[in-house]
């Protein structure tokens, strides 16, 4: 048997023993099923506190003067959100979308990332911190939660509390620690579409100062995309982590953490399918419908067409191959001491990330772009001291953190035979030979280092209002290298300068890669700052404001650089300016009848200016993307969350966000798919995207769409649910049956880095179901997902070459299937 059956059947073993063994007694009332609202800080009906460290202390959720959403290990475990991409389904204001590992963008508020770019060389605007420790990458998204007791969701910024500056938000992991009694967890998941998850995790004494703790999960699937050519399932789930964790604790003053992890994911994936083809102003025969006509008509014995223009169908044809090996692991060591009145923590931390992909760059079933796959590797090092000191009238934090990452990248990029077909005109389009075999081969690496000093203070100016002024003072210095070697199909290396004649076979191979060499670096100190007030108008009401002044650091280019109308790089681009940003925010807390329901209330706004995003550069006509400073953007809207506990018996919660993020300004925009090929107009012209093939260019490669909506972001997104339950005695133990419901809703959203009308994402909701008993030490349900079975799209992409075709990746049909957890 191989490791992943040798873990299920031991997990599955585990689980039936401690069930079978499970002693009688009273029911344990558990969490509710999607606790993502802040709880009461007194205890209910539940006896029932959710204690958060977002403040870099244990507080009451209810108590914390910012916005922030909470879900706990077991809503995740109840929800099906084993990951952070699913985990936007019970936080509305999150967006995750993700096109694969390294293209992922975790979002918050429509701020975080620019949408459809991916580069190492500029920051995440959300940082992700698992037990302190930061990820820069967000690849750790991707992976299975493991062994985690709670996630924390904080929007806006979070740079006076966090070692590593981030301007959106912040999601806070913390995973369950080691204990001196004896306890283990064992959960067994089987499925339709041949799902399998089991999680495991044991934590016990080793000695009367050093405790331990193990746990491991495992997750397979079946893919929901049926690849006619390979005859194969794709975008399947192959997941594999594992963590270990040593406590030392030589007195109640000192403890000594010591964590390791290592997970993996081998899927075949992440393929899209046929969504639509919407037409761009070239010319007929030089869009999607077009090109495949003439290929047909030269290619009469193997005609092309794809295997279905229904994207329900989930069918493709990618004739590339599909790979995603995901490798991410670290260690670190952890040290809190209660020094005086205070505490001391040291975070040491060695991360890694090793990512080996395979991609079908072109969307179809022809051999336009026959190998696309830019492996990399990362490591990253840090170090954060932070002290922490609780007085009578003043609270306050102080750190210092330092950062050091280093990521390698080799890729390579290749035409296939019918590169020639699509993407030349004339006599060149019927030579194959011209673009076929034509290779760039790209080398690049980063080096990242930066440092911090960062505090926060609380003073208490009476017992019932308080003030918290924080502060940073931050450095950061990025160097790359990149070097883009382009050969022809015999293997030989072309130069593109100076500029070869037009019409020539060398100049159409350029017209596709060119060779380059940069080496960008920049170095940068910026100061932050922000100011919470919070006042108690009653003894369940807490009402905040707060300002922060914030930013986003330097960038440089990692993926090449426009050229100058001499055709060498423009240098002057190798650099992005920081991020400025001005965030302000009131909130309400409340808590009533008798501290059962809970109602927050949330508004915000975000300006940006020198907004880091994608714009456009151009090669002999060709468009390429790379990142600059975009004007202006703003973020505004409000947030809402309510929950309730009428009894033991009922719990409802309802979590609402409107959110309105827009360019102010953005001259330099990439043009949406309608607009290639467009004519030049006037620098202020603003595209109309309300009818398809309306001129609206600045040039065929740039466009103004000041005013548009930011991508990625529905303007109201909803979360909802219930559950009820009652006692009953089934075959001799007593426990509870109880049935859940959870509901999410998105409206409509914009899926391209400049809004297209062929890129909207419709807006869909999703409902879940559950049913199960539960008693001391064991739970048992069925469920069900996507119970309605409702067809709806994850991602849109627009094809390279602006040709007009439009593919995607579809949500998760309906699933179903049952649960075992025991506990002892």
């Amino acid at each position: 048997m191989n490791m992943r059956a040798l873990l299920l059947a031991g997990v599955a073993t585990l689980v039936l023993a401690t069930s079978a063994h499970a002693e009688q007694a009273a029911i344990q009332q558990t969490a509710p099923a999607a606790d993502q609202s802040d709880t009461p800080e007194a205890r209910s009906l539940s006896g029932d506190v959710i204690v958060v460290t977002a403040r870099r202390k244990n507080e009451a959720a209810q108590e914390v003067p910012l916005a922030i959403s909470v879900i706990r290990g077991d809503s995740i475990e109840a929800t099906g959100n084993f990951n952070v991409v699913k985990l936007q389904q019970l936080a509305p204001t999150l967006q995750v979308y993700t096109t694969n590992p390294r293209n992922t963008s975790v979002n918050i508020r429509g701020l975080g990332v620019p949408f459809g770019l991916t580069s190492d060389g500029f920051e995440q605007g959300v940082g992700i911190y698992v037990d302190d420790v930061y990820n820069s990458r967000v690849a750790a998204a991707t992976f299975d939660f493991l062994d985690v007791s709670q996630v924390e969701v904080l929007r806006g910024p979070q740079g006076t509390l966090y070692g590593k500056n981030t301007t959106a938000g912040a999601i806070n992991i913390t995973t369950n620690q080691p204990t001196f009694d004896f306890e283990g967890a064992a959960e067994l998941t089987v499925g339709n579409l041949n799902y399998k998850q089991a999680k495991g995790a044991v934590s016990g004494p080793i000695s009367d100062t050093v405790a331990a703790r193990i746990a491991v999960a495992s997750t397979t699937r079946r893919g929901t995309l049926y690849n006619v050519r390979t005859q194969r399932w794709i975008n399947e789930q192959d997941n594999l982590g594992l963590r270990g964790t040593l406590l030392f604790k030589p007195s109640e003053d000192l403890s000594i953490t010591l964590s390791g992890d290592y997970s993996k994911q081998d899927p075949e994936g992440f393929g899209t399918t046929f969504v639509r083809v919407g037409r761009t102003q070239r010319a007929l025969n030089r869009q999607y419908d077009g090109l495949v006509a003439a290929y047909n008509a030269a290619n009469p014995t193997r005609p092309y067409s794809v295997p279905s223009r229904d994207p329900y169908a989930r069918l493709t044809d990618l004739d590339a191959n599909l790979n995603a090996g995901n490798k991410i692991g670290g260690a670190s060591l952890k040290v809190k001491w209660d020094v005086g009145a205070g505490t001391f923590h040291s975070i040491t931390a060695w991360r890694f990330w090793d990512w080996k992909p395979e991609n079908d760059r072109d969307f179809t079933g022809l051999s336009i772009v026959s190998r696309s796959q830019n492996p990399s590797q990362q490591d990253q090092y840090s170090q954060e001291f932070r002290y922490n000191q609780e007085g009578e009238k003043i609270d306050f934090v102080v750190g210092l953190f330092g950062f050091k990452q280093r990521i390698d990248t080799q890729g390579t990029e290749q035409q296939g035979p019918d590169a020639s077909r699509w993407s030349l005109t004339g006599a060149q389009a019927n030579d194959p030979s011209i673009l076929n075999g034509l290779t760039a081969t790209n080398t690049q690496y980063l080096k990242s280092t930066s440092g911090a000093l960062f505090g926060q203070a609380s003073y208490k100016l009476t017992d019932k209002l308080t003030i918290q002024p924080g502060a940073r003072i931050n450095y950061d210095k990025k160097s790359g290298f990149y070097q883009r070697v382009v050969t022809n199909g015999a293997g030989t290396a072309i130069s593109c300068s100076p500029a070869p004649a037009a019409g020539t076979v060398l100049a159409a191979q350029c017209g596709v890669y060119q060779p380059q060499t940069t080496s960008p670096s920049v170095s940068k100190w910026n100061f932050s700052y922000d100011l919470n007030v919070n006042y108690k108008f009653a003894r369940d009401v807490l009402g905040y404001a707060t300002y922060a002044k914030s930013f986003k650091t330097v960038g440089i280019n990692q993926n090449g650089l426009p050229l100058t109308t001499a055709n060498v790089p423009d240098l002057s681009a190798s650099t992005v300016k920081p991020e400025s940003v001005n965030h302000y925010e009131i909130g309400l807390k409340t808590q009533f009848f008798n501290r059962l329901a809970t109602f927050n209330l949330t508004a915000f706004r975000t300006d940006i200016k020198n907004f880091q995003a994608t714009v456009n550069g151009g090669q002999f006509g060709t468009v390429r993307g790379y990142l600059a400073n975009a004007g202006k953007v703003r973020s505004q809207g409000v947030e809402a969350d309510f929950k309730i506990r009428t009894s033991d018996r009922f719990t409802a919660y309802a979590n609402g966000a409107y959110t309105d993020a827009k360019y102010k300004t953005f001259v330099n925009a990439p043009c949406p798919p309608e607009l290639s090929g467009g004519t030049s107009q006037a620098a202020n012209a603003t595209p109309d995207y309300s009818q398809p093939g309306v001129p609206g260019a600045l040039s065929p490669r740039a466009c103004d769409i000041s005013g548009q909506q930011l991508p990625g972001v529905s303007k109201w997104a909803f979360s909802y649910g219930a559950e009820v339950n009652t006692p009953i005695e089934l075959l001799a133990k007593e426990g509870q049956i109880y049935l859940g419901v959870d509901g999410n809703y998105r409206n409509r959203w914009n899926s391209n880095a400049s809004p297209s009308i062929y890129t909207n994402v419709k807006g869909y909701a999703l409902t879940n179901f559950r049913a199960g008993f539960r008693g001391e030490g064991f739970d048992v349900f069925a469920w069900v997902r996507n119970a309605f079975d409702v067809n709806y799209i994850e991602n849109l992409q627009v094809a390279p070459g602006n040709v007009g075709l439009i593919a995607g990746q579809t949500g998760d049909p309906r699933t179903w299937g049952g649960t075992i957890k025991a506990k002892f």
